[in-house]
């Protein structure tokens, strides 16, 4: 895994330079013997100078940030603007009396702090996070890998929370990336927490797992959990990946947990929504063959989705904002150079994870009930509004030009879109 901490050239944009952006690469699964694997993470991550506020009117907009650094920037409110996000329901917060649960390895030193940091900035109140260990807490030594997992850990709560800001939060911490690990820290969760949704933005290309339908005994171990889930209404998401179609082995390569049929997957685009440029409001993430606004600071990576080589799924489930052309502010102060703590543009599938986790969570409190496994009403919400069909770009990449286009209805890189969370509001009243 590759992480900390590239300099990029700075470039003038509308007559502005982009000052001190850092990029911090995405991570690439690992294979171990015995036909094991670790999961990684891949948060995309560029630093900003963008200082820590005392309110969401402080923070620039994804059009200012377009003009000074050559990529937008989206605050709590534009993704709720461009998500149609309430930020209440019924009079409660969105989110109240629903539990979102966080599925990661190492968790952060910093994961509260950051919380109440990132929410004063946005004008929104923070919350209590529930931190669990239930295999033992790790001590931490801000390792290049730790240091992945608390990156991960800062976009996952802190936009789960900007999502469902009533829900409770509980982080589920794994002491190890590896596949059994990360397992067993989800079968806890659906056990032991009162779970509503569950978030999962790690994964494992399937050219990495030994066999199909669940002859690898990790696979198997997955599918009988995320079954369990299923039947407890739990609804289950995961990150597509960041590395198209292929997953940079050259052929079809999905990701898993994404491919397995219990699980919700979430691909990506890029949100051209609030930027000031014209066009389609999304567009299919791929920095190789769409690459916003000039690719002023190079390509960073595509949206995964391909057929599964391990279960019978054909790729995403739907799609939320994932570019880094088109971030999410993420704020980290667990690193131990001070200079870089602060506020990162976040892109990547593990963005519209836990965000996608927390929506779900809304729709919960909106329904009365658990909604439980949602795959089934995608395709009659897109036919009613509440989904937003994405329908330009692809997912091929330098390595594999055989990548998937959007188009009309369900694709590979999308699935049935990108949502209306009000629309979807009153499918589920």
């Amino acid at each position: 895994m590759s992480h900390r901490i590239h300099r990029l050239a700075a470039v003038a944009v509308s007559g502005v330079a982009a000052l001190g952006l850092v990029t911090l690469a995405p991570g690439s699964a690992q294979a171990s013997s015995g036909g094991s694997w670790d999961y990684s993470v891949s948060p995309i991550q560029v630093k900003s100078d963008i200082a820590p506020s005392t309110g969401a009117d402080a923070l620039p907009t994804p059009a200012q940030c377009l003009a000074s650094y050559g990529l937008s920037c989206n605050t709590v409110d534009s993704i709720r603007s461009a998500y149609d996000i309430p930020a209440t329901i019924g009079g409660a917060p969105a989110g109240t009396g629903r539990t979102v649960v966080i599925v990661d390895a190492f968790g952060s030193p910093t994961a509260q702090a950051d919380l109440d940091t990132f929410s004063a900035s946005m004008g929104i109140p923070s919350t209590d996070l529930n931190v669990y260990y239930p295999e033992g807490k790790v001590a931490w030594h801000g390792t290049e890998l730790q240091n992945d997992w608390a990156g991960e850990t800062s976009l996952d709560v802190q936009w789960a929370h900007a999502v469902a800001p009533g829900a409770t939060i509980d982080l589920v911490v794994a002491n190890s990336p590896s596949g059994n690990v990360l397992n067993n820290a989800v079968d806890w969760a659906v056990d032991n927490l009162g779970a509503d949704t569950l978030s999962m933005s790690y994964g494992a290309a399937e050219g990495y797992l030994n066999g199909k339908n669940g002859n690898n005994t990790q696979i198997a171990q997955a599918q009988k959990i995320f079954a369990k889930a299923a039947a407890k209404g739990i609804t289950v998401f995961a990150s597509s990946g960041d590395s198209g179609s292929d997953n940079g082995f050259g052929t079809e390569n999905f990701a898993y947990p994404a491919a397995d049929p219990n699980v919700v997957a979430v691909g990506g685009t890029n949100l051209l929504s609030n930027t000031g440029v014209a066009g389609p409001a999304e567009t299919v993430w791929d920095d190789d063959t769409g690459c916003p606004f000039d690719c002023t600071q190079g390509t960073f990576g595509a949206t995964g989705g391909a057929p599964s080589l391990s279960t019978d799924k054909q790729g995403s489930d739907v799609a939320y904002n994932a570019s880094v052309y088109t971030s999410v502010l993420v704020y980290e102060g667990f690193n131990a150079d001070p200079d870089d703590n602060g506020f990162y543009f976040t892109g990547g599938t593990s963005s519209g994870s836990p965000q996608w986790a927390a929506i779900a969570a809304d729709l919960d409190q909106a329904a009365g009930h658990d909604l439980g496994g949602i795959r089934g009403s995608l395709a009659g919400w897109l036919s009613a509004g509440a989904l937003r069909d994405v329908t330009v770009g692809d997912n091929a990449t330098t390595t594999f030009a055989g990548g998937y286009a959007a188009g009309a209805g369900w694709d590979v890189p999308t699935g049935y879109g990108t949502p209306d969370v009000g629309r979807l509001i009153d499918q589920v009243s």
